[in-house]
């Protein structure tokens, strides 16, 4: 018989036990001793008899120091009787030191060799020492073996374990305990039910072999008796118990430590993925800028319009992946950032000078240089459109002017009135005031030739030296002319007395002659004129001008019709009183057949002149077009992206329905937005013909390419950036549990202290925020979570921020310590650990980046290459350098 004292006052079991004489020894003794020589050998030693072996206490007290890991009191070395019952009691003081009570044991009957009594302290040294520590979900040492073996084999056919003696008699629940934890061992499809001999023969001999637990009790003596001893069982099966559990508790520490290196590992690669694109989009952008400000002019317009198509190339082609770089590197950024406080690690710092700041720092800068850029090509080409058109102006009146004094210094140098007659010489007279009216006349066009040259050199025209000296030659031969021509008028006023006569039709016909011929070469060069416009309004003025000179015209006809009528009167007279002309007129060198030369050419002008003004009117028209056909739709695409960005962040605030429907809106505006492009794109080739045609302005509309190109880009970033904030939000919610219904909580908070409606609080409105949601906040407390919500000092608590916060009020992540204890674990529970436990413990990968970064063991006591552990915990969460 056997009795159980349950001490409740103890903080373990406490487990009594004494002995009656129908005690079974069969099963019991064989299975006692296997089970204490398990043990003593690992102090090199054995027993052969349990009730002779133990008696003069020495073995027992051995046996006690291995199962306990304790030191006992030195035993006596004596031989003698009381010496042998001083060991024991030693033993068996040290038993009752451990909470259990013995009763009916003593001393005494184990040195007498008592076999009941031996084998009954053994039964109690067992309970205390190999099973009463097995408690699952607070159950006692008994209950618990058995609901862990119940655990164990529940997935198995044929096994149902309710107890320690007949549940065990076919081996099949032995073998299932095996192959739960080692199926490597044991093949459990090929074992059968109605062999139980063969099944628990195959326990034991691979228990043995494989897992270090020796045979403790005989498959015969199980299969043929009714009922097997209950103890011997129990006593088997907390082997079993105790070499698996520990395996477990080494697995769940690797598997611990195998989830938390994966997450440093994976933010160690999107850290050097963050530096990497960085990195390239500083360098591209440090290569671009100088290009954008390189201010050096070319020379033609043809170079200054390549140079506008490479930078609508860089715009349309080698921006737009850049925009995107950008943006997924801002996104990698916060995702990385939330990655790290959800694995409770510290907040990644990129090198120097590739912060996101940094970043969009260089991206300002980029646009700005990119606008001026664009500000001064557009101002180039017009400088260079305005400086063809001059010089074209220019050569086209020096033509004129040039062609005009052609031999005016030979006719000035002639002496013709030395041999002249009377008449010859009051009509060289006459002709020469005619010249000079003409030389007057042509004063303006020289003016203007100088006034033109003098605006090609202030807006620096390339060739203006050609410029220049034609114009110096223009103006010296201008002096040199009026020099010979005052020179001349000297010289016939002093033979003007001498000449009496003069014939007045000619004189006439010279005087009307000569400003209607200067009326018709204005008017000529007027036709002919050039002209450059940027508007309808421009081109109609001209219209309006060329319309009143062709009101003038019958005018003119008159005033042609009258001057050669006075030729038609020297015709009649010399006809009349039979004349002999000398077929000139001595007072000019207009014919009359020059008159009717120019007038024709005037009449064959005019229609040119209305075919080009109504050509550039097709023109500026069809410009028109352009400028309506952009406004049109600019009109359109500016107000929906403003909407489409209003849009987002109302979603991006609402708190009507979950995560994943937020995200699905977002996912639907992002299509939207992505099936949007063909109409910028539209705009985009508009813009590009508007250019191409030199339009520069757009009354119609106040959105130019630039507003829309900016907006385009801001619309494409905010739809990402608030993708990535919403994903954040789910990885941070289903990382630390949080609800759905806590998250609306977060964010109706959020939004009711918003008060700008910008996604941001103010420090005011957040602590006023903290103290609706039940914080208890001093000055020293608030600067702290201000610290954690702000880190970067920008005077706002953006929605991550306090979201992040507050998740991390609300949940639990793995710590240091939870790292350490799991280490200390694999490590046996010694203070470091070394490289083959870490081999034979973690996967490959896993093994290979602890070895790699954990410092050196610096204790005593320690094996060579031993390697700490607990500084490479701390540096896992930031409380020191990895």
């Amino acid at each position: 018989a056997r009795k159980q004292n349950i001490n409740n006052d103890a903080k373990h079991t406490i487990i009594t036990s004494t002995l009656t004489p129908d005690w079974t020894t069969s099963n019991i003794y064989t299975t006692f001793t296997a089970w204490c020589n398990s043990h003593l050998r690992k102090a090199g030693t054995q027993i052969e008899n349990i009730e002779e072996d133990f008696r003069n206490g020495l073995k027992l007290m051995l046996l006690l120091e291995v199962i306990s890991g304790e030191r006992l009191p030195k035993p006596d070395k004596g031989k003698m009787r009381f010496h042998k019952i001083a060991n024991v009691n030693k033993a068996l003081d040290f038993i009752c030191s451990k909470g259990v009570k013995l009763v009916s044991i003593g001393a005494e009957e184990i040195v007498d060799g008592n076999v009941k009594m031996t084998l009954g302290m053994i039964w109690t040294i067992i309970l205390r020492f190999a099973i009463q520590d097995i408690s699952v979900e607070e159950t006692s040492a008994k209950e618990g073996l058995l609901l862990w073996c119940q655990r164990k084999t529940a997935p198995y056919r044929n096994v149902n374990v309710q107890n320690f003696h007949i549940s065990w008699k076919d081996g099949l629940a032995l073998c299932a305990l095996i192959h739960r934890h080692r199926p490597d061992l044991i093949d459990y499809s090929k074992l059968r039910k109605d062999d139980p001999m063969g099944n628990l023969n195959t326990a034991f001999e691979v228990a043995e072999k494989y897992l270090d637990i020796p045979k403790m009790l005989d498959a015969e003596d199980i299969v043929n008796t009714p009922k097997p001893d209950e103890k011997a069982i129990m006593t088997y099966v907390s082997c079993f118990y105790h070499a698996f559990a520990g395996a477990e508790q080494a697995e769940t520490a690797a598997n611990r430590i195998c989830k938390v290196l994966a997450v440093n590992q994976e933010n160690e690669k999107l850290m050097e993925e963050y530096e990497k694109l960085a990195s390239e989009l500083l360098e591209w952008i440090r290569r671009t800028i100088p290009w954008l400000e390189n201010r050096v002019a070319e020379q033609t317009m043809r170079a200054m319009q390549q140079k506008l198509e490479d930078f609508r190339d860089y715009r349309r082609v080698h921006k737009p992946p850049k925009v995107q770089e950008k943006c997924q590197l801002e996104i990698n950024f916060n995702t990385l950032q939330t990655k790290l406080r959800l694995s409770n690690r510290p907040a990644f710092m990129p090198s120097e000078g590739k912060m996101v700041s940094d970043i969009a720092n260089a991206w300002k800068g980029l646009e700005q240089v990119e606008k001026g850029y664009e500000e001064w090509l557009l101002t180039e080409i017009r400088r260079l459109e305005r400086l063809d058109h001059l010089a074209e102006k220019f050569k086209q009146k020096s033509s004129l002017h040039e062609s005009w004094t052609s031999g005016k210094v030979e006719l000035l140098s002639m002496k013709d009135y030395e041999s002249a007659s009377l008449m010859e010489i009051r009509a060289l007279m006459r002709k020469h005031e005619a010249f000079e009216s003409d030389l007057a006349a042509h004063q303006d066009r020289v003016e203007q030739i100088a006034a033109i040259a003098q605006e090609l050199n202030e807006l620096d025209y390339h060739d203006a030296v050609t410029i220049n000296a034609r114009c110096q030659g223009i103006c010296d031969q201008w002096d040199n002319l009026g020099t010979l021509t005052q020179k001349r008028r000297d010289s016939l006023e002093r033979v003007e007395k001498l000449w009496e006569t003069i014939d007045q039709l000619y004189l006439e016909f010279a005087k009307r002659a000569a400003p209607f011929n200067n009326w018709m070469d204005g008017a000529m060069e007027d036709l002919q004129d050039m002209f450059i416009v940027h508007s309808i309004e421009e081109i109609q003025s001209l219209i309006t001008a060329h319309d009143q000179f062709k009101a003038t015209l019958p005018e003119a006809d008159k005033e042609r019709v009258a001057t050669m009528g006075i030729q038609n009167e020297i015709v009649k007279i010399a006809q009349t009183y039979g004349i002999k002309l000398s077929g000139v007129n001595p007072y000019t060198n207009l014919s009359p057949q020059d008159i009717t030369d120019k007038w024709d050419a005037v009449k064959h002008l005019v229609p040119l002149r209305d075919q080009m003004l109504q050509e550039e009117v097709a023109r500026q028209q069809s410009n028109e077009r352009l400028r309506r056909q952009f406004a049109a739709q600019a009109n359109i695409i500016g107000p929906w992206i403003q909407t489409k960005m209003e849009e987002i962040s109302h979603v991006s605030v609402d708190i009507a329905g979950s995560l994943e429907e937020q995200m699905s809106n977002l996912k639907q505006y992002e299509q939207n937005i992505i099936n949007y492009k063909c109409n910028i794109d539209k705009l985009e080739g508009d813009h590009q013909l508007s250019q191409e045609s030199l339009i520069f302005d757009n009354k119609h509309t106040n959105y130019t390419m630039e507003h829309v190109r900016v907006g385009w880009e801001q619309l494409l970033t905010t739809i990402a950036r608030t993708i990535n904030e919403v994903e954040n939000q789910i990885l941070t919610r289903d990382a630390k549990g949080i609800s759905q219904e806590q998250l609306n909580e977060f964010r109706a908070s959020f939004n009711h202290f918003d008060r700008k409606r910008n996604g941001m609080m103010d420090p005011d409105d957040f602590r006023a925020c903290l103290i609706s949601m039940g914080y208890d906040l001093g000055e020293v407390e608030f600067a702290r979570i201000m610290t954690l919500v702000d880190s970067n000092n920008t005077g706002v608590v953006t929605f991550q921020a306090f979201i992040d916060f507050m998740t991390r009020e609300t949940a639990e992540t793995d710590t240091a310590d939870q790292v350490m204890a799991s280490f200390k674990i694999l490590a046996s529970d010694k203070t470091y650990i070394t490289v083959e436990e870490l081999r034979r413990e973690l996967p490959p990968e896993q093994a290979d980046y602890c070895i790699s970064r954990m410092t050196s063991y610096v204790g005593s006591g320690a094996p060579p290459g031993a390697l700490d552990y607990i500084s490479f915990s701390s540096a896992l969460y930031g409380e020191s350098d990895l």
